[in-house]
């Protein structure tokens, strides 16, 4: 009987240190587990295309810097970004007000449309080739025979060479020097890029600021010229709504405005 007992004690012990080890070493395990549950990183989320990705970018990292609130700009075609602009979209912007309105139309659950506001308005001009070889100086220049534009139809800029040459009765004549037509301003830098033969591009003066190595500027004259606004907006899915509006309201501020202006904005 003593021998029994001896045995079912020792028993006992080994397993209670058993236990006891166990628990000891799974300890870090709880903690790590712990540590992965802490939150993450807010990030504003802002879309939107191509035009005005340069101001963006430096107010966004600007923004970044004073208030420790990281700000994320993805630009581009809308084919790009859209989808994941649905997932985790805080702020979307346009290149022209029609554009805003047309991502309204196509993804009604996409933008809150009472939070729409516009900034800075962008005029159009025209680039040409580094140098001017063409002697471009003005819209009826456009019109010369041999003339190799190419156009944008779409990205904010659709109809643009129309308005600006219809108010001159220049349709026509640019119409016929019309050389190539893409649909986005991405394939146009490629083509103006890769193809020397295209003289000029009528476009907003803002693409200049971007494109300075490949590109002179020809300023229309303030009383030809057409100018077309930047909206934006919150996102309906945000679930950041007070530090998204606080970075629209950080773009309308003078300090912005001057951002704006540098990239080619009013």
């Amino acid at each position: 009987m003593k021998r029994t007992f001896v045995g079912v004690t020792a028993l006992a012990i080994i397993l209670f240190s058993t236990t006891l080890g166990s628990a000891h070493t799974s300890q870090p395990n709880t903690v790590t587990a712990s540590t992965s549950l802490a939150p993450k990183e807010e990030i504003i989320h802002v879309y939107g295309p191509g035009g005005p990705l340069g101001p963006m970018k430096e107010l966004a990292e600007r923004f970044t810097k004073e208030t420790k609130l990281k700000v994320e700009v993805t630009a581009g075609p809308e084919a790009k970004w859209i989808n994941q602009a649905k997932v985790d979209a805080d702020v979307v912007f346009g290149g022209s007000e029609y554009m805003l309105q047309e991502l309204v139309s196509k993804y009604p659950e996409l933008i809150d449309e009472k939070s729409r506001t516009s900034l800075y308005p962008r005029a159009a001009g025209i680039l040409v080739r580094k140098g001017n070889p063409k002697k471009v100086e003005g819209i009826r220049d456009l019109t010369k025979p041999g003339m190799k534009i190419i156009d944008v139809n779409g990205a904010g800029q659709l109809g643009l060479w129309e308005d600006l040459a219809g108010r001159q009765g220049l349709i026509p004549g640019i119409q016929h020097n019309i050389a190539i037509s893409v649909k986005s301003s991405a394939e146009a830098i490629e083509m103006w890029k890769n193809n020397n033969q295209l003289d000029a591009w009528i476009t907003y003066e803002s693409w200049h600021y971007r494109l300075t190595e490949e590109t002179d500027l020809i300023q229309l004259p303030e009383a030809e010229k057409l100018y077309r606004g930047t909206p934006i907006a919150i996102a309906k899915t945000t679930d950041n709504k007070k530090t998204a509006q606080q970075f629209v309201e950080y773009l309308k501020t003078e300090q912005a405005h001057q951002v704006f202006q540098k990239w080619g904005w009013k």
